[in-house]
């Protein structure tokens, strides 16, 4: 595995592969690297003949200073993981190697998609989220992108983003991948205590009640069932709601009936760890 720290670096190992025909797969991470990380990792092995993963904690998606500094970062433990899990390429830029001094162009995807869910409570993470994708995307040149879809929210913004400025590579969706308990693996997950960490249950075990009164009770009143959501997880001590709601797919649409594909996502602070979780259901027109 190279291990290779900047642009200029970079740039020639990757027009290497490109002149013996080997494509590429990327995985953008911000590191505290997880099994739904590696999961990406290994769809890119499976379709892809190099695997390029960057690590880098983007400074421009945080609202919160102090969030960007408890971010959990663990430079030693993730290079052993991607290096076990087979990656070509691992690629650890700087601030300074990705946002120069004279830097000022910035990439938002305006409109619907990225002013509701988490765009409400975090008004300028998703200009940050493009910014820094586009640059990376632009840099690596991948043929395909991998991105979990406990981010959902941010996976359809980089679509639209790539489809918008047609950039050459396919954005590939993953499924979340979770821990025993029910929990979706999340860097954050890092800094939750031993008893927060079951109170986050609440999230996966809320969804788990919507998904059975949507398919299993054939409830399409969605503001009932976010009612009964939101019920559940009040009921939880030290849990903070910031959203639940339940939109459309592919444009996050608030919806009053529920039908065709919908995701149902939710947004749920416990301690002082911001969670996000997420299911899509396909549901029929007719009951």
């Amino acid at each position: 595995m190279q291990i290779i720290k900047t642009i200029k670096e970079l740039r020639p190992v990757i027009h290497e592969y490109r002149l013996k025909n080997k494509s590429i797969g990327f995985v953008p991470t911000m590191g505290a690297l997880h099994p739904g990380h590696l999961s990406l990792i290994k769809a890119s092995r499976e379709e892809c003949e190099c695997t390029v993963i960057s690590i880098y904690v983007n400074p421009i998606q945080f609202n919160d200073k102090e969030d960007f500094d408890s971010y959990p970062r663990n430079f030693n433990a993730d290079t052993q993981k991607v290096r076990d899990a087979g990656v070509d390429i691992l690629f650890i830029p700087d601030d300074k190697e990705i946002y120069s001094k004279e830097s000022s162009t910035f990439v938002e995807v305006s409109g619907h998609v990225t002013n509701i869910l988490c765009g409400i409570s975090r008004p300028s993470h998703f200009r940050g989220v493009a910014t820094v994708v586009c640059k990376l995307l632009n840099i690596v040149q991948p043929d395909k992108a991998y991105f979990g879809m406990k981010d959902a929210q941010q996976a359809i913004v980089v679509a639209k983003m790539v489809n918008d400025l047609n950039f050459p590579v396919d954005i590939r969706f993953m499924p979340i991948v979770r821990e025993k308990n029910g929990l979706a693996c999340s860097s954050r997950n890092e800094n939750l205590t031993d008893k927060e960490r079951k109170k986050a249950i609440v999230l996966n075990q809320t969804l788990c009640h919507a998904e059975k009164r949507i398919i299993e009770d054939e409830e399409r009143d969605a503001m009932k069932v976010t009612g009964e959501m939101y019920e559940m997880v009040s009921k939880t001590k030290g849990a903070e709601i910031d959203y639940i709601s339940i939109v459309s797919l592919p444009d996050l649409k608030d919806v009053k009936e529920i039908k065709d594909q919908v995701m149902i996502a939710m947004a749920v602070v416990i301690g002082e760890t911001r969670l996000i979780d997420n299911i899509t259901l396909n549901v029929n027109e007719k009951k």
